[in-house]
């Protein structure tokens, strides 16, 4: 019946490793669902700012500048005024790129500080406590040697 409990502790690391899963992975998805609403929000507060001249706001080009740019062309604003401010529009998708790619490699080096290195500090420390425990458990081999054993004779 030996082989009934054999790698009981690789099943246990197995056990912690995958609940300990869980918690890691639920921070991670606030904290994704957190920043990217931050970030989903900049970036559309920066594609609806519209940078006009004082004359372009007498004319009243203000009213039809709102919004994306997809949104203010369909408004009827000026394609100078577009011209004028896709950069800045631009500057702020490439902006949320970054955003977003920086959050993922944040992401991963949580992933692997709050997982992979726990589970790696576990299965070393479980092999080594099974390797004490095999050594400790092996029977010492007599030290003497076969002319050394006293042999008792009954009279």
């Amino acid at each position: 019946m030996a082989w009934r409990h054999k790698n009981r502790w690789f099943r246990r690391w197995l056990v912690i490793i995958t609940f300990w899963f869980v918690p890691v992975l639920i921070v991670a998805v606030n904290e994704v669902r957190e920043e990217m609403a931050y970030n989903n929000v900049d970036l559309q507060k920066a594609l609806s700012t519209w940078e006009l001249t004082d004359a372009q706001r007498a004319a009243g080009v203000a009213a039809r500048c709102h919004g994306a740019p997809d949104e203010a062309r369909a408004a009827g604003c000026p394609e100078d005024v577009i011209a004028a401010t896709a950069a800045k529009h631009q500057e702020a998708l490439d902006e949320y790129a970054h955003r977003k790619a920086t959050l993922a490699d944040y992401l991963w080096h949580a992933f692997v500080g709050y997982w992979i290195v726990p589970a790696a500090f576990l299965l070393v420390l479980g092999m080594l406590v099974g390797g004490v425990r095999r050594a400790l458990r092996r029977p010492q081999h007599p030290s003497t040697s076969a002319s050394e054993v006293k042999t008792t004779t009954h009279p």
